[in-house]
């Protein structure tokens, strides 16, 4: 871990071309490590699209792997580009597909870093010849052993504008105790200032993979054809009609099509079983409790350090007090202190004690 005598051990970093993740293979470097840059390779050329943004998933990849062989280079460390389009395709896309032809919204960020990030590019790295201790990203959130507990704490980066340990919440003990995250300690502003001082100014002003995909309709994703069907209120009445379940989500007003309605209806619920969605007022949005499954408790939750929770039910919301009951077996139902608005099923719930990481699951119902 980080306060752990680097001697003679190396790193690999998983580097996206980005600021990030040239930062954190800087600061590993200045550490005494020897470092190693780890590019994946997820793009396949498969789909037809244009590039409209920057993203995790496009044809935009090609220029990021030059940016992170460019860093790589500058930072005089070795470089190499993991081919993993099928471990990709088979984990990620297909979870993304099934997930909203479902009628469930779909979380692949969480699923990219704990099966493939974390997973299949260390495996086929190291099944390739890459030798290497420890494992490290630019993820702004925090690791640290608990000698008292006997186990591997994941906490909230200090920038609690970039923390991103709601994304990693499904890392195991075993994935914990071989990471590196060298920018949990630092604000976002400082490490850009990092960056433009080791000459990486280029890279402080490049935009950033904010979005899965680079492109908007993820419809080309999906491995099933999609089937129009009913709109109806919350009495099963028929008020319009959708292009198929797969393109709506909880708490959607958008592309609803819903005229003379005496006020904005959004999505309250997919029923993938009918193929319909149910549509009202903004009220019905609002709901204190959920049911969440595949539970991946970090800390046992009765050994949580505290007894106060909170939970975020996605990446950008605050955490929210609630009361947590677990089991029997991964899940766990939660209710808030006060109502929470568009709790989309299939989308992560993590929950916090302070900084610290407990564990979470997905949102269910």
């Amino acid at each position: 871990m980080m306060g752990t005598s680097p001697d003679s051990r190396t790193v690999a970093v998983g580097m996206s071309g980005g600021i990030d993740s040239t930062v954190a293979a800087l600061l590993l470097k200045e550490k005494g490590y020897r470092v190693v840059g780890l590019t994946m390779k997820i793009w396949d050329g498969s789909i037809a699209c244009d590039a409209e943004r920057s993203g995790c998933y496009g044809p935009g990849e090609a220029a990021d792997i030059a940016d992170a062989r460019k860093a790589a280079d500058r930072l005089g460390i070795e470089h190499h580009v993991v081919d993993l389009c099928r471990e990709y395709s088979r984990t990620v896309l297909t979870y993304f597909s099934d997930e909203y032809t479902g009628g469930r919204t779909p979380n692949p960020c969480v699923v990219c870093n704990s099966k493939i990030k974390f997973g299949s590019l260390i495996e086929k790295a190291r099944s390739i010849g890459i030798v290497f201790d420890l494992f490290s990203t630019g993820h702004y959130a925090r690791v640290s052993y608990d000698g008292h507990m006997a186990r591997y704490l994941l906490m909230r980066g200090v920038d609690g504008s970039k923390d991103q340990s709601y994304f990693l919440h499904r890392l195991s003990q075993d994935q914990l105790g071989r990471i590196i995250l060298p920018l949990g300690g630092y604000r976002k502003e400082e490490v850009k200032a990092m960056a433009r001082a080791a000459g990486f100014a280029e890279y402080v002003d490049k935009r950033e993979s904010q979005d899965f995909l680079e492109w908007d309709d993820y419809g080309a994703l999906l491995k099933e054809p999609v089937r129009p069907g009913n709109i109806v209120d919350t009495t099963g009445s028929v008020i319009g009609r959708h292009r198929g379940i797969a393109f709506y989500t909880v708490g959607q007003r958008r592309t609803l099509g819903l005229a003379g309605m005496k006020e904005p209806f959004y999505v309250l619920r997919v029923d993938a079983e009918r193929n319909e969605i149910v549509a009202g007022p903004r009220k019905h949005l609002m709901s204190d409790r959920l049911l969440a499954t595949d539970v991946n408790w970090i800390i046992p939750f009765e050994e949580r350090p505290g007894p106060e929770v909170a939970a975020k039910i996605r990446s950008t919301a605050a955490p929210a007090r609630c009361d947590v009951f677990p089991g029997p077996g991964p899940v766990a139902e939660v209710v808030f202190a006060d109502p929470q608005e568009s709790i989309p099923p299939g989308q992560s719930v993590v929950f916090y004690a302070g900084d610290v990481v407990i564990g979470g699951g997905v949102i269910e119902r």
